[in-house]
Parts: structure tokens; sequence; C-alpha cells
């Protein structure tokens, strides 16, 4: 730390977050819960997308006791779109233990914050600064990305260890004093200046600081090794419709990727292929077949794999038979569930 002069590194920080800082709803007070859900809806989103959510979720549950006590379903629809919704479950499991546990308060105390479901080390370090102003490092990728360029740091921020030195950096480097602009000028800075590709170094405020831009070599700078590559699935995605004009739609498993959603049934083209589908839908649901039709296909890219859905709309003669996890439902009565972003594009094609 000899290379960097930290209260003047403090207060250049500080000074341009208190000018320059974007208006944000969920900034508008430190109460630790508006902290905590925007903090959540951040991961994995960029601030643009999270915005009109965070609005319409705190006109639905404005209060920790409103969230706990909210059906599950109600939650994941408000989600909807949002992507990652063990987030939305792993939240509102954690709301209520606040409720319960210690009284509607969300706990300052750092273990009980962290004992939280879905409470990682960087939300943990962000409620805690932000919204109780204590001076506990807050590491995300942005944050990361910043001080590997300030000190030169050349460690690969893709290992899990690598934040460990991060966050000892940012215990030494943090403001005593204002902890809450410190960590969040630190984001914002990552967020509008010092980008991951073309930083806008001429305009940085801690330029002075930056070892990284003395020593030119910002842009190789931070170093982070490419991950494995990802896979794909491709499916048939089943839009059945019965002859009153309803459809079938299915609640994914309770566990596991969009878990509890609601989706067009489903299944692996290695499992059944093009000339056995409609024999497989005979059986399965116990019905005749009256015409199958291609719509458009839907590609969905998550974080570590791609789905490919070929999607059929399938309109059936008789009854229907249905699993425990499915339901009959109008075209209408099918917003009113929570579905996959996929699921939503395979929706508006009808």
């Amino acid at each position: 730390m000899s290379t960097i002069n930290i209260p003047q590194f403090q207060a250049d920080l500080i000074t341009w977050f208190e000018n320059e800082q974007r208006i944000l709803p969920w900034r508008e007070n430190q109460d630790p819960y508006r902290v905590w859900v925007s903090e959540i809806m951040l991961q994995q989103t960029k601030v643009d997308t999270v915005i009109p959510y965070f609005q319409n979720f705190m006109e639905h549950f404005p209060t920790l006791e409103a969230l706990a006590n909210a059906d599950q379903q109600e939650v994941l629809k408000a989600w909807e779109g949002l992507g990652y919704y063990s987030r939305a479950r792993n939240l509102q499991s954690a709301v209520q233990e606040v409720v319960e546990q210690y009284e509607a308060n969300v706990p300052n105390d750092p273990k009980q914050l962290g004992d939280l479901k879905g409470v990682g080390p960087y939300t943990k370090g962000a409620i805690l600064s932000i919204a109780f102003d204590q001076p506990e490092p807050a590491v995300d990728g942005n944050v990361m990305r910043v001080l590997s360029r300030i000190l030169r740091i050349e460690e690969d921020i893709a290992k899990a260890k690598t934040r460990n030195t991060f966050e000892a950096v940012v215990r030494e480097l943090i403001s005593q004093d204002n902890p809450s602009a410190f960590n969040q000028g630190m984001m914002e800075l990552g967020a509008l200046v010092c980008t991951p590709k073309s930083p806008s170094c001429l305009l940085c405020p801690v330029q002075a600081h930056c070892v990284a831009y003395h020593d030119g070599v910002e842009q190789t700078l931070p170093i982070k090794k490419k991950k494995t590559k990802k896979s794909s699935h491709t499916y048939f995605a089943l839009v059945i419709r019965d002859d009153a004009g309803n459809f079938i739609i299915e609640q994914r498993p309770e566990q596991g990727l969009l878990a509890q959603l609601w989706q067009f049934p489903m299944v692996r083209i290695d499992e059944v292929d093009e000339n056995h589908l409609s024999v497989y839908i005979q059986e399965k649901y116990q019905t005749d077949i009256h015409t199958i039709e291609t719509l458009e296909q839907v590609k969905h890219v998550f974080s570590h794999l791609t789905w490919f859905l070929n999607v059929k709309l399938i309109q059936v003669k008789g009854e229907i038979q249905l699993n425990e996890n499915m339901k009959q439902v109008s075209k209408a009565e099918i917003s009113k569930y929570p579905l996959p972003v996929s699921h939503q594009n395979i929706y508006k094609q009808l």
C-alpha cells in the first residue's frame, strides 16, 4: 500500500461520488431492506434493467413483513424476467427469518447477517456499509477490476481465493468516517469510468493514484482466465391447445434451474425425435392430435447453458390426461403465472 496516499484517495473518491452519483431509487435513503433488495436484484443484472423491477417490487412488498407473508408465486411473478430466480426465493426465505428471529429488523451483526440465506460476503458487506455505515468490504467484479488497476494487482479475478486479497486491500483503504460513500463510490467508478473495456482514464477522479495507468497497462488488467465452454440443449416446447382453447402449463421442480416457475411442457430432442413426437404426445396425454404447427424457435442463453426451443403448437381433440404438476388454463390466465423469459417469448407468439 506504500504506493498510494490513502487519505487523499478516500477524499478524491468520496468527493467524486457525492457530486456525480446516479440518482437511483434505492439511494433515496439508507433503509437496510431497500439496500438488501437492490443488491440482490443487481447481482448478474444491469442497473437500467433493475430500476423498474425494484420500483414494482417495493410497491408490492414495501416492508419486510409484506414480503415475508406474500405468496411465493406472487414473489416469483414480480421477479419474472429478471432471471436467476433462486435469488427471489432465497430473499423471501431470509426475510421470513429476519421477521421471526429479529423482530423484522435487518441484523447489523456481520455473523447474523451473513448466516441468512442468499447473503454472501458481497451482499453482507454492501448492507453493512451502505445501510449501517460499518467499514466492511463489499467486493464484487466491479471492485476487483478497479483495484486491480489502481494497485496493479495481477492475480486472476476468476479464482475464488483472489477475493480474499481484495477484501484485505479494501479493509486497508476503506474510509472509517464514510464507508457507505466509499463502497458505493468504488462500485460507481467501476460502472461509469473504470469499465471493462476502454476505461475513461482521463475522466477518472483517482487517476493520480492509479499504478496501472501510470505504467500504461490499464487495458491488460484485470487478469481473468476464460471459463470452460458452455453446453447447449435442444428441446421441443409443446404448446398444447384443447377444443375449448385452453393450454397446458406445468410447474418446474422445487429445486434446480428455474425452480417452481411455470412453462409449456418440454421434452429433449435426444429423447424424442420429430418423427415420434405425435406418438409421444398421444401416449403421454392420452389424447388425439388434430394439427401440429411449427412456431418460431426460441433461443435462451443462461450463464452456463443455452436452450434452443423448437416450438410446436398442437391442437388436440377430446380430454387431456394431466399430471399433478400441470394445469389447463386459458390464454389470458397464463399471464398470471410466473414464466421464465424463454416461455414468455413463446407466449408472445400466441
